[in-house]
């Protein structure tokens, strides 16, 4: 049983055996103030966990030690309180209530799969978002007057894969904005096109070239193969390096097509392959044949007489949940992940190490007297911190309408439009010289 003790007397009321009770009473209180400073001491020392994330961003980061790749290259994220000065390409999305800087009522060269509001994407949260590097403000919006009044009479090309095409369907809608440009080329695919802004003798170049180097491609328009690949080491894909001299500006890039199947080529005979039919020929991993290729494009670029400004940009990740592309895979989350909830992402971490580490040797190869020529637009982090922004089901049109509601086929690597894409252009404004 517990210590029983009197309670204090109430003013007024008589007091009974007057010593005992007393001492009884101060007891009791002694007692009370000790109970109160040990549960004070417990709760200074306690602290409840962070509340838990949000439904849309339940997936968290592990943290782990700085790593440098065999070639030095420091992989860690820089942190906001880590960053000693503005670094464009280490931040988060922050809200913001200005709005996309086009739809798709005012710009006409959005294609289908990535015209998200036309298909009918019934929320629009994620056009609300600015991208904010830390130790510096939001970033500038894209300026398109003093882009084209800069780039009077200069040749820029989008050199690469599907996602380049993403990207130039951006770079048009913000320049549309100040002159419409002219439909000067398209091949039979309308995969790599050309538009031209008289008012300023300005040419952009989309380009077809989703490995760099040279591929024999047996695929249809939704990504049906009737054959493996064949990509060839020794060789570069001819679309790109052909026009290579007319080019004053260019931005390429590569990445999620090294995941398919393929054999891969030297000297025109197969000398291994990834996931192919022929089990004679020996397994080539992605990462080896990544970084091959990379190289064979970057050697080009440094080794060739004309030196264009050339902007790499690093790897696009995708954001499939519960499953692939080909497997039901989803991307339905309404926000941007913060920066300790994107995952642990070894894969697309992988790769991206490879591409800045081959980068960093075509920099130091390209030699002091073009410092600055090749510029890396790392947008690996803020893209990975968006995986409300992809197209989804939205990549048809109206995909939950009656009539449609077959198989929904979703999206999670391209990006809606008006998008993220969109800040990619704001940071290329940054880079440029400001002369």
């Amino acid at each position: 049983m517990g210590m029983e003790y009197e309670p204090v007397p109430v003013p007024g009321q008589k007091k009974v055996g007057g010593g005992r009770t007393a001492l009884k009473l101060l007891m009791a209180v002694l007692l009370a103030g000790f109970a109160l400073r040990l549960l004070a001491d417990h709760c200074a020392s306690y602290r409840l966990p962070p509340p838990a994330a949000p439904e849309e961003a339940l997936a968290f980061a592990v943290t782990a030690a700085p790593e440098q790749d065999a070639d030095g290259v420091d992989d860690t994220p820089a942190t906001p309180n880590g960053a000693a000065k503005c670094d464009l390409f280490h931040g988060e999305w922050v809200p913001d209530s200005s709005g996309p800087a086009y739809t798709n009522a005012t710009c006409r060269f959005i294609e289908v799969p990535q015209n998200c509001m036309s298909n009918g994407r019934p929320d629009d949260g994620y056009l609300h978002w600015k991208w904010k590097p830390y130790g510096c403000d939001v970033l500038p919006p894209f300026d398109g007057k003093t882009f084209l009044e800069s780039m009077r009479g200069k040749h820029w090309a989008l050199v690469g894969d599907s996602i380049l095409r993403n990207h130039a369907q951006s770079l048009v809608c913000l320049l549309a904005k100040v002159e419409d440009p002219t439909d000067a080329y398209h091949d039979e695919t309308w995969q790599s096109r050309r538009w031209y802004f008289p008012s300023h003798n300005f040419t952009l170049s989309l380009v077809w070239a989703p490995y760099l180097v040279k591929s024999e491609i047996f695929e249809d328009e939704n990504g049906v193969s009737s054959a493996e690949p064949r990509l060839h080491f020794d060789a570069l894909d001819a679309n790109w390096i052909s026009k290579w001299s007319s080019f004053d500006y260019v931005i390429i890039s590569t990445g999620q097509w090294f995941f398919k199947v393929a054999v891969y080529m030297e000297k025109g005979a197969a000398v291994g392959c990834h996931y192919c039919k022929d089990k004679s020929l020996k397994e080539i991993t992605i990462e080896q044949s990544f970084r091959r290729s990379l190289r064979e494009a970057f050697r080009f670029i440094t080794t060739s007489p004309h030196k264009p400004v050339v902007f790499y940009r690093t790897w696009s990740p995708s954001h499939f949940e519960n499953g692939e592309w080909f497997s039901g895979g989803t991307c339905d989350r309404k926000v941007p992940f913060k920066p300790w909830q994107t995952g642990d992402r070894q894969l697309d971490n992988l790769m991206w190490r490879i591409e800045r580490a081959e980068f960093a040797k075509a920099a130091a190869d390209d030699g002091a007297s073009n410092a600055g020529r090749l510029k890396l637009l790392d947008t690996f982090e803020m893209s990975l911190q968006r995986p409300d922004a992809h197209a989804g089901p939205y990549r048809t049109f109206h995909p939950f309408a009656k009539e449609n509601m077959g198989k929904i086929q979703n999206d999670c690597l391209h990006w809606c439009l008006p998008g993220p894409i969109e800040a990619w252009n704001d940071i290329i404004m940054q880079m440029l010289p400001k002369e």
